[in-house]
């Protein structure tokens, strides 16, 4: 007797992940910890137009706490960190696209605040001070920047009161800044770093890279085959490095150096000629109208 022919099981919809959005602290709260609090949870501070590199940062969030963990990602345009010269109202928002991607690597929910609601009672007469760390390099071009962003970091750790925090390494000085706040005034939570997303020819991916022509995005590629150039020669020092980097810039058409620099991460100051150890090769410099920055971290022999 002929056996009853195998019916092929209905294939399961994967499960679509829906990530709660909110605007009010009192909002987020509800939405971030409905019943008790997860074992861990987890924040990744974003200025929104999000891209894989935002992304990235959310998947190591949640592989962080895991799947009973919860991760928050906020979306918030800091006016703090602006200068005068920075043009506020052309950073890019783009909240329902930002929300698709959080969402679709690992957000439980999304705190896209205002500015009153960040600030009620206008703009801050006190604020964290970066320090000599936030002076130097991007802080020589950015006078006051970290201190912006130190002010808004904690006022957003306050709010969401994660036990991990995700930045990407990209932004190496804004990471460092962050870490030492977080040691010196014993905030309660740890600090992760992520490596920078890159796009297939090594630009690393920016918010700022949209602003780009076709032919200013191939001028870009010069700081990372600067960076990679500088890392390729780490072995014989910190002059060779230095060297190496600096002949692929000055190769380079359509470029505007702002700083080269090669880093002692601890304290961000510019590691001496003799130099040896985990260090910061780091370049910023502007491209048609955008000022892009970037970074390597690398083993100085």
């Amino acid at each position: 007797m002929a056996g009853k022919a195998q019916r092929s099981k209905p294939q399961r919809a994967p499960k679509v992940h829906r990530a709660v959005v909110t605007h009010t602290v009192d909002d987020f709260e509800a939405a971030f910890w409905p019943d008790e609090r997860p074992v861990d949870n987890a924040v990744v501070m974003t200025m929104g137009a999000l891209h894989e590199g935002h992304a990235a940062l959310i998947r190591a969030a949640r592989k962080q706490v895991g799947q009973d963990g919860r991760v928050a990602v906020t979306v918030f345009v800091n006016p703090l960190q602006f200068g005068p010269a920075e043009d506020l109202e052309r950073y890019p928002r783009s909240l329902d696209e930002d929300v698709r991607l959080a969402e679709e690597n690992g957000a439980d929910v999304v705190f896209a605040p205002s500015v009153d609601e960040v600030y009620p009672n206008g703009e801050p007469q006190v604020r964290l001070s970066a320090g000599p760390m936030g002076e130097r390099f991007e802080g020589a071009t950015r006078p006051g920047h970290f201190d912006g962003v130190l002010t808004v970091v904690a006022k957003l750790l306050h709010i969401t009161d994660p036990d991990f925090a995700f930045f990407g390494e990209k932004d190496a000085q804004q990471l460092a800044v962050i870490q030492r706040m977080v040691a010196d005034l014993d905030f309660d939570v740890e600090i992760v770093g992520v490596p920078t997303a890159r796009e297939e020819d090594g630009l690393a991916r920016s918010s700022r890279n949209r602003y780009l022509s076709a032919e200013e995005r191939e001028q870009a590629l010069a700081l990372s085959k600067a960076l990679f150039a500088g890392r390729d020669a780490a072995a014989q020092g910190p002059k060779a490095v230095r060297e190496a980097a600096s002949a692929v810039l000055d190769a380079a058409g359509g470029v505007t150096l702002d700083y080269l620099a090669l880093i002692d991460p601890h304290a961000f100051t510019e590691a001496a000629e003799d130099f040896q150890g985990e260090a910061v090769l780091a370049v910023a410099a502007t491209v048609g109208t955008t000022r892009l920055i970037d970074n390597v971290r690398i083993i100085v022999r």
